[in-house]
C-alpha cells in the first residue's frame, strides 16, 4: 500500500459509494413519511385558509393508503434511490476529504489533520459537499417531488410523470438543461446546504462527548451511534424546514406560476400564510429525518467498514 492509502482510513470513491448505499437503504423505510412531508407543505398554498386533507403523518399516512395502496406511500421510491447516491454518496463520501484540506490550511503544523475537530470547518465541509451533492442529485429530486405530490386529491400544481425517464425526458423537452432538468436548483444548494451543515458536525461532536463524558465508554457500540444519530436528526429537521418548505414549492409550480425563485418564495410564504408556514410538514419532517437519519448513519458505520475491508485487500 502506498503512503498516501495508508494514511486514509478509506478513499473518497470507497466514502462516495459507503454513503449512497447507506442512504439507499435508509430511504426505503423514509419514503413513505417523506411523501406525505412533500404534500403537508405544498398544503394550502399561499392562502391562510382552505380545507385542510391531511391533518398529520398519521392521518395522512392512513388517507393515502386508502386512495392509493402501499404503490401510493412509495411513490418517487426510484428517484429517491438515485438521488441519495449521488446527495449522500457526495455528502458523506467528501466530507472527510473536505474537512481534512481546510483542517490543513487553517492548522498547517497540526501533524494529523484528521483528529481536529473543529466546529466552524466542520460546519463549512458538511455544507460544501451536501451543496454538491444537492447539485449532481438535483434534477431526481426535482422528479421525485412532483411524482410524490400527484395524487387523486390535488394538493398544489399537478404534473403526471410515468416513470423516472419520462419525468427526465419531460423535463428536457420542456425547459433544456438549465430550466428543466436544473429547474429550482438555487434552492435545493441553499436547503440542502443548511442541512448538510450540521448534520455530520452534529453527529460527530455528539459522539465525541457522549464517548468523552463517558455516558457511553465503548466507541464501537450500536447505541452510541443510535443516540448519536437521533441528536443529528434533531438538529437537521430544525434547521433544514424552512429550506425544505422552499423547495418543494418550487419544484412543485409549473414554470414560475407562484415564485420566481427561492426569494420570492420565502416572502411569499411569509406574506400569505405567515411565518409559521415555513414549519408546515414539521412533523412529518421529524418523522423522515431522525429515523433516515439514524439509519443513514448506522448504515453508514457498516458499509464504510465493508468498503474499506475490501480497499484494504485490494490495495494491500
Amino acid at each position: 500500500m502506498s503512503e498516501k492509502s495508508a494514511s486514509q482510513k478509506i478513499s473518497t470513491l470507497g466514502g462516495f459509494l459507503a454513503g449512497g448505499v447507506a442512504a439507499c437503504g435508509a430511504v426505503t423505510f423514509s419514503n413513505p413519511v417523506d411523501l406525505v412531508k412533500t404534500r403537508m407543505q405544498l398544503q394550502g398554498e399561499l392562502s391562510k385558509g382552505g380545507a385542510v386533507v391531511y391533518k398529520n403523518p398519521v392521518q395522512a399516512l392512513g388517507k393515502i393508503y386508502e386512495l392509493e395502496g402501499i404503490r401510493g406511500l412509495q411513490k418517487g421510491l426510484v428517484a429517491a434511490y438515485v438521488y441519495q447516491i449521488g446527495l449522500n454518496g457526495c455528502r458523506l463520501g467528501l466530507y472527510e476529504p473536505v474537512r481534512n484540506i481546510l483542517n490543513g490550511v487553517v492548522f498547517p503544523n497540526v501533524e494529523d489533520p484528521q483528529k481536529v475537530q473543529n466546529i466552524p470547518i466542520n460546519v463549512v465541509a458538511g455544507a460544501v459537499s451536501g451543496m454538491a451533492g444537492a447539485a449532481v442529485g438535483s434534477p431526481l429530486f426535482l422528479v421525485k417531488t412532483r411524482m410524490q405530490s400527484y395524487s387523486p386529491i390535488a394538493i398544489g400544481d399537478q404534473t403526471h410523470y410515468k416513470s423516472v425517464l419520462d419525468g427526465l425526458k419531460q423535463l428536457y423537452a420542456h425547459g433544456g438543461f438549465a430550466k428543466g432538468l436544473y429547474k429550482g436548483v438555487d434552492a435545493a444548494l441553499i436547503r440542502t446546504g443548511m442541512g448538510s451543515s450540521v448534520q455530520l458536525p452534529i453527529y460527530n461532536f455528539a459522539k465525541h462527548f457522549i464517548l468523552d463524558n463517558k455516558i457511553i465508554t465503548d466507541a464501537q457500540s450500536p447505541n452510541l451511534h443510535l443516540l448519536s444519530s437521533t441528536i443529528s436528526g434533531l438538529g437537521v429537521a430544525l434547521v433544514m424546514n424552512p429550506g425544505d418548505v422552499i423547495l418543494t414549492r418550487v419544484y412543485n409550480q409549473k414554470g414560475q406560476a407562484h415564485y420566481s425563485g427561492p426569494v420570492d418564495c420565502f416572502v411569499k410564504i411569509v406574506k400569505y400564510e405567515g411565518v409559521g408556514a415555513l414549519y408546515k410538514g414539521f412533523a412529518a419532517q421529524l418523522l423522515r429525518i431522525c429515523p433516515h437519519t439514524i439509519l443513514t448513519l448506522t448504515f453508514m458505520e457498516q458499509t464504510m467498514k465493508l468498503v474499506q475491508g475490501v480497499e484494504q485487500k485490494i490495495f494491500a
